[in-house]
């Protein structure tokens, strides 16, 4: 049978981190070592930092990765965002959604949720302009307010198989297809640039776990091909909060300027993940060699900036 590709895609938002990193790697070690290629996207639909996109690859070859083919960049891509909501459209699973966040923020906080709807428990969509009529659609317009683009679910909660997690069920709720300011939503577009680019296996943190059910379901109404998920425990700060550029030296140029170099960067890595000994020096296919995804760690890994240099 043949694989698809493996895929490692950030946003361009910024440096990245050894959260970031740790992923990439894992995502390169899960695809080379079941024969796939690895492929690298650009997701660029938000905010981005000139020359960040140029940094993360500069990044990554440090730390000895390659991946095949050349970057796919999401912001060129709007005519297959386009072309899928079109198909949802013409089967009246789509409808414009007015609200603002904090509507949406304070329907989800409502002491009495509307009735059918568990989802505003976890802040999900409430449902609020699902079924607006044709002159509540044109006295929203009127008022200028810009107006999203919502799927229509059929479900409320739906299953995707995790390779760490194992059977994983999250809501579904009517998640954004466009934004209201007529880009493709993220959801959305990894569904779509998945299949196009022909992704079969996606390695990511943990904290998106909750978003594959919401993916996959859209992707089979979109008849497009399932994935193979593997959602991996992030690096966190020692207050066990999402690891991020405040927590100090964490990027690698950061790391570089207090004297840890990058193949030193990849050692800690591998040490975080099992896979060396402290202080060990490693290689990307020293560490294929050693991959075994079945004993990789599942706790979320502590990143303590000031023991990484000692």
């Amino acid at each position: 049978m043949t694989t698809g590709p493996g895929r490692f895609a950030p946003s361009p938002s910024g440096d990245l981190h050894l959260g970031n990193l740790r992923t990439a790697l894992l995502a390169w070690l899960f695809a080379r070592s079941t024969g796939r290629a690895f492929i690298l996207r650009m997701e660029d639909l938000d905010r981005v930092q000139p020359g960040a996109d140029l940094r993360q690859l500069a990044d990554l070859s440090a730390l000895g990765l390659d991946w095949d083919g050349p970057v796919v960049y999401q912001s060129t891509r709007a005519d297959r965002y386009d072309a899928a909501i079109t198909q949802l459209a013409a089967r009246g699973l789509t409808y414009e959604c007015f609200c603002t966040r904090r509507e949406i923020r304070e329907a989800a906080s409502a002491p009495h949720p509307v009735v059918g709807s568990a989802l505003t428990a976890d802040g999900s969509y409430p449902g609020t302009c699902r079924d607006l009529s044709e002159a509540e659609i044109a006295d929203r317009r009127s008022t200028g307010r810009p107006s999203a683009l919502r799927l229509r679910a059929g479900v409320d909660h739906w299953t995707v198989q995790d390779d760490l997690s194992g059977p994983f069920t999250a809501v579904v709720d009517d998640l954004v297809l466009r934004r209201n300011d007529g880009v493709a939503a993220y959801n959305l577009a990894v569904v779509v640039d998945d299949a196009a680019q022909g992704v079969d296996q996606v390695v990511r943190g943990d904290d998106l776990l909750t978003s594959a059910p919401r993916q996959a379901y859209l992707a089979g109404l979109l008849g497009l091909p399932p994935v193979e998920y593997a959602h991996v425990p992030l690096a966190v700060n020692e207050h066990r909060q999402r690891l991020a550029k405040r927590d100090g030296a964490v990027t690698l140029p950061d790391l570089a300027a207090a004297g840890l170099s990058a193949a030193g960067v990849l050692g800690v890595l591998a040490v975080s993940l099992g896979l060396a000994d402290r202080g060990e020096t490693v290689t990307p296919e020293l560490l294929l060699r050693r991959f075994d995804p079945r004993e990789l760690p599942r706790e979320p890994w502590i990143v303590r900036p000031d023991r990484l240099l000692g």
